[in-house]
């Protein structure tokens, strides 16, 4: 197989990362990276058309000096609290003489499943076929072929509001980058974080950023659920200025350089930041009441009370607020189930920057491409596809 080259851009809250890669036979070598610190963005949406462009533009021109070479096409990550998804079912009959099940009868069905009315103001993000059933049989993976007079297909999909796609993509072009694909963020950090048998045994990622937080739940090795908190670790951040009276940057750098979680560390020391004594249990309390209210929020996203029957495999977090000392510890103790952070695997090339929680997304990104170029052929975010939806799919081959 060819190697090609693919990218992709994370256009977070806080900070914006750029990868470049070049891919042969699945195996991933990094060749450029550039992040610098967001501006224009407010809990994952364009607030400020010129300064998000510029922040990208950066980060872009960043990546492509340690390449070497100019990047044309990415993917682009998206998230904000208007994404909605639902699932939906679609039944067709099998009418043929021979009743055995086609390419076609798939495709018909996922129409039929995928037919939902939406506002005019929203667009299709994602299609994802979830499961299959021939004749009430359940849990069939890959109909073709099989013998019946009834396919059943159940598809989970993803809707985002149309003029904040339309901001994003407007700022990636203007940035001088052409759009391969978009990717719900959630989708994209599973790729990274998510085993193989967490997937089926069930299991529920929160990826924890500056501005949002993007979670989603797989069941049967199909995801079944997704959706969008409006709060992360700007709130963090926005706690600790407003309870210790400091500025909201001076609050981040404490964060990032004093914080911890961990049950029962704090202890009565204090530190000095900026000519300041802070009280080390009154930061750790802040932050402590805040990330334990965001754990209990995300799992009441579950469609379901008894949530540690429906994800044994229990809590993935990832993203920048995973950094925090403890938080996996306090998740199990607050939630009792098991609670783990995911962090992008090894890759080849420059990539040092990117063994970190917070790169999981674009590093995600890059795997969703390898993993889903055979598998469909993704509509990239163009003028044609605008008018009908901005669809990528994990499994089939489902039309716009």
């Amino acid at each position: 197989m060819k190697r090609r080259q693919i990218a992709a851009i994370d256009v977070g809250t806080s900070k914006i990362c750029t990868v470049m890669a070049d891919t042969e036979n699945g195996d991933l070598r990094i060749l450029g990276v550039g992040v610098v610190a967001s501006r224009g963005m407010q809990k994952g949406m364009v607030v400020n058309l010129n300064e998000a462009k510029e922040a990208i533009r950066e980060s872009v021109s960043m990546a492509e000096r340690t390449a070497g070479y100019k990047l044309k096409s990415a993917l682009i990550g998206v998230t904000g609290k208007h994404i909605n998804s639902k699932n939906n079912r679609g039944v067709i009959s099998i009418t043929r003489n021979d009743h055995l099940v086609r390419q076609s009868d798939l495709q018909r069905a996922i129409d039929i499943a995928s037919s939902i009315t939406m506002p005019q103001d929203r667009k299709v993000l994602h299609i994802i076929p979830r499961n299959y059933s021939v004749d009430g049989q359940e849990g069939v993976s890959n109909p073709v072929g099989m013998h019946g007079f009834r396919l059943d297909v159940e598809t989970h999909i993803i809707t985002a509001a149309s003029n904040s796609i339309e901001n994003l993509t407007k700022c990636i072009r203007a940035a001088g980058v052409e759009i391969d694909d978009l990717v719900f963020n959630p989708l994209a950090s599973a790729e990274a974080a998510l085993t193989d048998e967490e997937r089926e045994k069930g299991v529920i990622l929160a990826d924890i950023g500056g501005g949002t937080t993007d979670i989603a739940a797989f069941k049967g090795n199909s995801i079944y659920h997704t959706s969008v908190l409006p709060i992360a670790g700007s709130q963090v951040t926005h706690d600790i200025s407003v309870g210790l009276g400091i500025p909201f940057e001076m609050a981040d750098d404490i964060k990032q350089r004093y914080s911890s979680v961990i049950p029962g560390e704090c202890n009565d020391a204090s530190f000095v930041e900026s000519g300041h004594t802070f009280s080390y249990p009154d930061l750790c309390e802040i932050v402590r009441m805040r990330v334990e209210e965001l754990l209990r929020l995300t799992i009441l996203e579950l469609p379901s009370d008894d949530y540690s029957k429906m994800v044994p495999s229990g809590l993935v977090i990832t993203g920048g607020t995973a950094n925090l000392p403890g938080i996996a510890e306090l998740g199990s103790e607050v939630l009792r189930i098991p609670v783990r952070v995911g962090t992008p695997p090894n890759l080849f090339g420059v990539s040092d920057i990117l063994n970190d929680p917070a790169c999981t997304n674009v590093v995600g990104m890059l795997l969703w491409s390898i993993n889903n170029r055979d598998a469909s052929k993704s509509h990239p975010a163009n003028e044609e596809s605008a008018k009908g939806g901005f669809i990528s799919r994990m499994f089939g081959n489902p039309k716009n």
